[in-house]
């Protein structure tokens, strides 16, 4: 028998079935994270400054693991594509990286800047309340995280809902309210904190669905050199 020899560069690589994983590790981090934020700084204390004695550490933490969310939504993202396959859209996929990648930078630099009043802070804590660096800080932060970063987050999910429809590699009610919930990050007026949970918890939902069809079905592999296995000369 003929085996057809196969180069290595036409070897595909493909994802593991558990890359599904990454989501949920990123719903679960940035939820927790959000939530630790939003109960150690309300946005009511703007003005003040005694949940700094009391909360920073927890802050701090909740700073800490943001990081390491963003890795898992690169993954995450990877895993998207993955199951997109050759059916990927040019048009669409630019749309997709540009969206997430915004997303995770503006939430990254909201991070970056909460840490550093922190520890501008805890080099000389009397200066740091006597100026007005708290509440610019905690600004920024808001307008980032509750305004830009949250469109892009809805920019993000209308895409690949479109994706999806167009594809039909996920079912169609998934789509739809991924649709219905970017609408809301959208043209969501005013600070609402549960709105900030949405992204993170529609990405575990769909990570765990992703998670579920990996294990439940098997993919089809297609020989490397194009033939069916009726087709592999004998």
């Amino acid at each position: 028998m003929i085996e057809p020899k196969v180069h290595i560069t036409q070897r595909v690589l493909r994802a593991p079935r558990t890359a599904a994983t990454a989501g949920i590790i990123f719903g679960l981090l940035m939820g927790a994270s959000l939530i630790m934020m939003e109960q150690s700084v309300p946005p009511e204390t703007m003005d003040s400054t005694e949940w700094l004695e009391q909360r920073s550490h927890i802050v701090n933490i909740a700073l800490s693991l943001l990081p390491f969310a963003g890795i898992a939504f690169l993954w995450f993202m990877g895993v998207v594509r993955d199951r997109l396959g050759y059916l990927e859209d040019q048009f669409f996929s630019t749309l997709f990286f540009g969206s997430g990648l915004l997303y995770l930078a503006m939430s990254f630099a909201a991070s970056a800047i909460g840490a550093g009043a922190l520890a501008v802070y805890a080099f000389s804590p009397s200066t740091f309340v006597d100026s007005n660096v708290l509440i610019y800080s905690q600004a920024i932060m808001y307008k980032l995280n509750n305004v830009y970063a949250l469109k892009m987050a809805g920019m993000h999910m209308i895409v690949l809902g479109t994706m999806w429809i167009r594809t039909k590699v996920m079912p169609r009610w998934i789509a739809l309210i991924s649709y219905a919930l970017a609408l809301v990050l959208l043209f969501a007026v005013g600070y609402i904190p549960r709105f900030t949970l949405i992204f993170p918890v529609w990405v575990l939902v769909i990570s765990i669905y992703i998670l579920y069809l990996n294990f439940r079905f098997q993919k089809i592999e297609i020989p490397q050199d194009g033939l069916t296995p009726e087709e592999t000369p004998a």
